[in-house]
């Protein structure tokens, strides 16, 4: 018959002992949070974060709605957005940047955006409207009553990283461009600059 020794059971134990202390650590980790202030920048990391993103579009939201194109015209004009390209060597969810920035400049007053991201949605509820015989004919919207878009809005994200010993600079750069769809031509354009600076700590055990 096989004995084990006290060694051996006293070595499993300790060894158990140590997972289970690990895993209640893990598990309590975050358990208990508070509401932050979303209007406070806070750099856990150097990576892009909400706080770069408000940054970058707070300045191009002034600029455009005070630009002639918008702030001259007798009626809104309308902009589609085709989204920011993220030339940054990062995942960055740029469409959360026009979507800040959509939504700041629709409470102006001074621009309309086409909704082409739900295009579909839209023109599937028109085809049922029309189409289903459930829909009281007074009340139908027109396939033809679509305003076209007069601008079309695009941009690019870029980064640069510098790093020598402990400190390290993060760059980003936005730009956006406002394409006239008649004419081809670029009738507004700018672009914002950010820059964070960072120091490696060291850590000791």
């Amino acid at each position: 018959m096989l004995q084990t020794s006290p060694f051996k059971v006293s070595r499993v134990f300790a060894l158990f002992c140590a997972f289970t202390v690990l895993a209640s650590c893990s598990q309590r980790q975050f358990a208990q949070g508070e509401y932050d202030d979303v209007d406070e920048a806070r750099l856990l990391d150097d990576k892009f974060n909400e706080s770069d993103a408000k940054l970058l579009i707070e300045d191009m939201i002034g600029s455009m709605a005070t630009h002639p194109v918008f702030a001259d015209a007798q009626v809104p004009p309308v902009v589609q957005v085709e989204g920011v390209r993220n030339k940054t060597a990062e995942h960055i969810d740029t469409k959360a940047l026009t979507d800040s920035l959509r939504t700041s400049l629709i409470k102006t007053g001074k621009v309309r955006f086409s909704n082409k991201e739900d295009r579909s949605t839209v023109d599937g509820e028109i085809e049922y409207q029309n189409d289903s015989g459930r829909v009281r004919k007074d009340t139908r919207k027109d396939r033809q009553g679509a305003i076209g878009a007069d601008y079309i809005l695009t941009g690019d994200l870029i980064s640069n990283v510098q790093q020598v010993g402990s400190r390290k600079l993060v760059y980003y750069r936005l730009t956006l461009n406002l394409t006239n769809l008649t004419t081809g031509l670029i009738e507004w354009s700018d672009e914002k600059p950010i820059r964070k600076r960072f120091k490696k700590r060291s850590v000791g055990l």
